[in-house]
């Protein structure tokens, strides 16, 4: 029995610590992707990029938010764990709401306005590049999560899920305005992923004040 006990302390301590690394590539790589994104989006006139730079930014809150859980966790080692992962989840909630609401004021200036950029080659290339990276983060994250049975690390995998979809949005805009030259595209698939990412900020803070153990993978997606 105090085998069994070891061995499962050692695996969920090499979960955390993938947790830990995977905290630390969001924000990392959500810095790195804002500041390219942020400054090509002025340079080329592109709210859609603009956009796609500063939903960036947000998305290094909730990894923030994870990483900070994270090392919580592992340096205290008693039955608090709920409450750290319940600051997780409020602060990935705040996110979401965050994210919803810059998406829909930069979608109604761009429809208002009826913005075109000069060009969108590196809205192409820059979410071609981050669909293939938040797919991968999503992967392992869930992967961890699951193992964990930790809600507030499947809540930031969800959040990675919506930064994905906005990514795959940024593609299809960039890539029918160079095909059409109608430049509301991107406008019209922000607002969708507003509406994605106001519903995920309301789950995340729904979870945040019920049971965090995660029981059946059905219900944490």
């Amino acid at each position: 029995m105090q085998t069994l006990t070891l061995n499962i302390g050692r695996k969920n301590e090499t979960l955390y610590r993938w947790a830990y690394i995977l905290a630390l590539i969001t924000i990392f790589y959500n810095i790195l992707e804002g500041l390219v994104s942020v400054y090509f989006g002025i340079e080329d006139e592109t709210l859609a990029l603009l956009g796609f730079g500063v939903d960036s930014f947000v998305e290094v809150i909730s990894g923030v938010g994870i990483w900070h859980m994270i090392r919580r966790i592992r340096k205290n080692r008693n039955n608090t764990r709920d409450n750290f992962e319940r600051d997780a989840l409020r602060i990935t909630g705040t996110a979401f709401y965050i994210l919803t609401a810059g998406l829909i004021i930069t979608s109604l200036i761009s429809l208002y306005q009826g913005h075109k950029p000069e060009t969108t080659l590196w809205g192409i290339i820059i979410s071609v590049i981050s669909i293939l990276s938040m797919w991968l983060l999503i992967h392992y994250k869930l992967k961890v999560g699951r193992e964990l049975n930790s809600r507030a690390i499947i809540a930031d995998a969800n959040c990675t899920k919506a930064c994905m979809y906005l990514s795959i949005a940024l593609f299809l805009s960039s890539l029918g305005y160079e095909l059409t030259g109608f430049g509301r595209l991107d406008s019209i698939g922000a607002l969708a992923i507003a509406a994605l990412s106001f519903r995920e900020g309301r789950e995340a803070f729904q979870k945040a004040q019920g049971n965090l153990t995660c029981g059946c993978n059905r219900d944490c997606r």
